[in-house]
Formats: C-alpha cells, structure tokens, sequence
C-alpha cells in the first residue's frame, strides 16, 4: 500500500464515495489505500454524515502543526511480542480510540479502554498505563473513574497489592444490563408522563410510543446479553 498523508484530492474521492453511500474498504481500494487509513480519516472529521473534505485537509494540517514537537516521542514504538508489527499495532489503535470516541468516550477514557483491549494480559496498572500512553498519573486517574462509573473496567488486586484495571466480556454483560436498567427508568418516566398530559392526546400517545419501542428494545437486549453470556461461559 502507498504511504504519505492523504492529499485534498483523496480526501475530495473519500467525500464522494460517502455521498454515494459506498463503504470504506471500496473507498480504500479506489484510492489503494488501507481500509483502516478511511475509517480513522472519516471518525476523525465528522462521521461519515458531517465529513468534508476542505474541512478535513484544514484540521489535518491543524493537527500536524501541534504534533510536531512530540514526533520524538511516537516514533519510540512499543516493543511488540509474538512477531507483531508494531507500526500496524500502533495504527490499529489509533483507529480503535477514534472508533470508541465515536460512541461517545472522551479521547482519554477511549485511549485506556484501546490499551486494555489489545494487551495480551487484558489487565494493565495506572502506572503501565500511564507508561504506555506518555501521559501524567493523574490523566488516567480521571479516566478509569469514568470508565468504572460506566462499568467498562473493573479493579483488582494483584500479588504485590497494586490495583489492577482488567476488561473482559464479564464487563460488557454488566454494562449492558445497566444500559437496558437505564432504559427502563425512562420507559416508566414516559408511562407517567401519559397519565399527566392525558391518555388519548397527541403528547401521550408520543410518549406510550416512546415507552413501548424502549421497553421492546430494553427486552431483547437484555436477552441477548444472557443468551451470549451463557454461550460464552459454557465455551
């Protein structure tokens, strides 16, 4: 695959190829490019409905221009174990952060979870963290609140009593069960809202719809999480 920066004209076919509802891996081939070069340049400006081309050539250099100092510092690579290649591991998690900010995570928090997910050990220390991410102790504090409070990590301790941040798909069970509960907190929000603007009026008949779409939704994801949970722990 070629290297360099994507130039205006690429960017100008990535934006017609969104508009003609194309998707990025036919994107890349037209431009022979890797796939996961579009996704990071899409998520990265905009999503595939807001993205534009002028724009995004203008935050790209934006960018390069506030990355110049630093350049020292990414190109100290990580050693990979198992024969990887630790360019294609360091782009790879690149795409994963802005695909998981994407969902709505703050850069950092998404940065952490990128770490956890392709480490080999699925659990790393603040420290190693920090480490891995040339950020301060504090900045990954801030994260693992976050993500904790969303039940995306959890902590254990490990032989030498040091705390330890660990993501498996336990923890994506629970955070979709609390997801459906948090839904079913607004499914009954919406059912008393119905008694107050007063059954049969165009408000009410609204918010049962709302209600009822939600409690359907809410049903079948908490079905599905069980049904995968118990897949997964009999394999």
């Amino acid at each position: 695959m070629p290297g360099g920066r994507l130039t205006q004209q690429d960017r100008q076919q990535i934006a017609s190829g969104l508009a003609d509802s194309l998707p990025y891996a036919e994107i890349a081939r037209r431009l022979d490019r890797p796939t996961s070069t579009v996704t990071r340049e899409v998520l990265r400006n905009g999503g595939p409905n807001a993205y534009r081309a002028d724009l995004a050539h203008r935050a790209t250099e934006r960018r390069a221009r506030r990355r110049v100092p630093s350049a020292t510092r990414t190109a100290e690579a990580i050693p990979q174990p198992h024969g990887r290649d630790a360019e294609a591991v360091a782009e790879y998690e690149e795409v994963f952060t802005t695909v998981l900010m994407a969902t709505g995570l703050n850069k950092m928090g998404a940065r952490v979870l990128t770490c956890l997910f392709t480490t080999d050990t699925g659990s790393l220390t603040a420290a190693e963290l920090a480490q891995r991410l040339h950020v301060s102790p504090a900045s990954i504090s801030k994260a693992i609140s976050f993500l904790e409070s969303q039940s995306l990590v959890r902590r254990e301790r490990d032989e030498r009593r040091r705390d330890r941040y660990v993501i498996d798909t336990e923890l994506f069970y629970q955070a979709t069960m609390a997801s459906a509960r948090a839904n079913d907190q607004l499914i009954a929000t919406a059912r008393e809202g119905v008694a107050v603007l007063g059954p049969g009026t165009p408000a009410a008949a609204r918010l049962e719809n709302i209600a009822r779409f939600l409690d359907f939704i809410s049903e079948s994801i908490t079905r599905a999480a069980e049904q995968a949970r118990a897949v997964l722990h009999t394999r």
